[in-house]
């Protein structure tokens, strides 16, 4: 059982007989001594985002969630389909509202991890950093640095991303997909 105090980031508890992550949360105390956490929770089935608050004395079940190694093959138009890692036949989707932002990630043939739960594959979780290739980088101008030292690039899944004013098309970046920014040049073109 966790309770209020225990809800805080990447927990996962079950609200409502569904599974949530919690993506944020901040400890308030009330007047007359009453504490309140307030979080900002993500159904993983739906991809519903939300902000709640949750009282001293509340209590919740953890949400018993396992993880396998699925195989991301293709997506068409806000649908994104997905098999088994060995078996190609055994195939689902999950729709571009569960995954989040993690569908600007996704390319094909790519090894992620599926989140199940009650048997059935809900979710998909990232690593935490990615390397993609850059496929258009607007060129860069000595001097060009009143704007911060960035430019937008676009990436290999169409995702656009701001990075440094060396990165060039062709490029392999490493991307940090929690905060969706750039980490460090992999490889020059």
């Amino acid at each position: 059982m966790l309770t209020h105090n225990d809800l805080k980031r990447g927990a996962r508890f079950i609200l409502n007989q569904e599974p949530y992550e919690v993506l944020d949360s901040f400890p308030i105390k009330k007047a007359q001594g009453r504490a309140i956490v307030q979080t900002r929770i993500k159904n993983l089935i739906t991809g519903a985002v939300l902000d709640k608050n949750f009282h001293q004395g509340d209590v919740f079940d953890q949400a018993d969630i396992s993880k396998i190694d699925i195989k991301f093959l293709y997506s068409h138009k806000d649908k994104f389909i997905f098999s088994e890692r060995n078996n190609p036949s055994k195939r689902f989707e999950l729709s571009e509202n569960q995954l989040g932002s993690s569908s600007k990630f996704l390319k094909p043939n790519e090894i992620v991890e599926g989140l199940v739960f009650d048997d059935k594959i809900i979710n998909i979780s990232l690593p935490i950093k990615i390397q993609l290739k850059v496929i258009e980088a607007p060129p860069s101008f000595k001097g060009n640095t009143a704007q911060g030292g960035t430019k937008t690039v676009k990436l290999e899944t169409k995702a656009e991303i701001n990075a440094p004013l060396f990165i060039n098309e062709g490029d392999i970046i490493e991307i940090n997909t929690e905060k969706e920014e750039y980490v460090k040049r992999i490889e020059k073109k």
